[in-house]
């Protein structure tokens, strides 16, 4: 029998590379291949580019390829990216909600574009370095099973990837912790064994968000007034986009105790401020639900539920209030739910599925 064929996902990094490893050490036919996203053809533009986007990420990954002795190829997906990612970023910032652009990459540009040019050319799977693990359920559904590495999970931000891209996916690393990965690297000769995480939106490695949307709308924002939450107009905002749910620095607003962003209405134009409590919620309502472990959620269910990347968890009671819409009522309340991020449920370490939040 043929031996399966990946397509492994190939950022330059420690993670991707090791994954290509250690499937080609498991016997995959592995091609690697990276993923031209950026947008900007000025060449000192896309140098500057970090994590997966620069053009050294295809220096590495080439290299990295070469040592492991595979195929590499890279596969043009601008535009895709473009439309999928950054236009959907800009929108839901004017609209004033706060998205995760890397989760609309992860379904839209790395899963649906890749996985079709992959199984276009013959491959059974695509693989990444993603801290996850992927299982198929007595049920016969495919769903994700949290990493080894707690502090380096990354099911968050994959928890709306369909079945069918769910069935063709392999993530090797899910079972090791992340210094057992850069061992590994290191035992291979890989260079990059050293080299660091990324951490920021790769598109804006500055994290100006707000000089980012008004450069690429070519719109400057427009300010309008500071609310208290019974209405008091309290002071002027320099637009909306410069701000996110429990903001507190930056509002340059002197009222003599604590602050904070507790709503953003891009109707009347107005952030509203409020204290510490009300920063607060008892419940969320989410839409776009994406459903993993089990076909649709039919009956109330108590569940664990993370409300941001980097939130520890909390206990909820989640149940559907329409055909895509769930309301999920925590235990306890939680600080800052934002509009536009994602919430994610979980039974034990599986991923039930999850939604866009809309409104607390």
């Amino acid at each position: 029998m043929d031996k399966k064929k990946v397509v492994v996902g190939m950022s330059g990094g420690v993670d991707s590379s090791v994954a290509a490893y250690l499937l080609k050490e498991a016997g995959y036919d592995v091609i690697g291949v990276t993923m031209q996203i950026w947008q900007d053809e000025d060449i000192s533009a896309q140098e500057e580019s970090g994590g997966c986007c620069g053009l050294s990420a295809v220096d590495d990954a080439r290299r990295v390829a070469f040592a492991l002795d595979i195929p590499y190829y890279v596969m043009n997906f601008k535009n895709e990216f473009k439309c999928a990612v950054m236009d959907y970023f800009v929108k839901e910032y004017k609209e004033g909600n706060t998205p995760n652009p890397c989760i609309a990459c992860n379904r839209y540009v790395k899963w649906e574009s890749l996985l079709k040019r992959s199984l276009d050319i013959g491959a059974d799977y695509i693989a990444t370095g993603h801290y996850a693990k992927v299982v198929q359920l007595e049920n016969g559904r495919y769903t994700l099973c949290k990493s080894v590495t707690a502090e380096k999970d990354q099911t968050y931000a994959l928890y709306n990837l369909t079945q069918h891209q769910l069935s063709h996916t392999l993530m090797p690393v899910g079972n090791f912790h992340k210094d057992e990965i850069r061992e590994m690297a290191k035992k291979i000769n890989l260079r990059i064994a050293s080299k660091p995480d990324s951490q920021e939106i790769c598109f804006i490695p500055d994290k100006d968000y707000a000089k980012f949307i008004e450069e690429y709308t070519g719109e400057d924002s427009k300010p309008g007034n500071f609310v208290t939450t019974d209405g008091k107009v309290i002071g002027e905002h320099k637009g909306i986009i410069h701000y996110t749910i429990g903001q507190r620095k930056g509002l340059n607003l002197a009222l003599g105790y604590p602050v904070f962003v507790v709503d953003i209405r891009p109707q009347s134009n107005e952030v509203v401020i409020g204290t510490g409590e009300e920063v607060f919620s008892e419940k969320l309502y989410a839409n776009n639900l994406n459903f993993m472990s089990i076909e649709d959620l039919t009956d109330e269910m108590e569940v664990d539920v993370k409300i941001r990347y980097n939130h520890k968890g909390t206990r909820a009671t989640i149940r559907k209030t329409g055909e895509d819409q769930v309301e999920c009522v925590f235990a306890e309340p939680q600080r800052a739910i934002t509009p536009g991020q994602a919430v994610v449920f979980y039974e034990g370490d599986y991923v039930l599925g999850g939604g866009t939040i809309i409104r607390a």
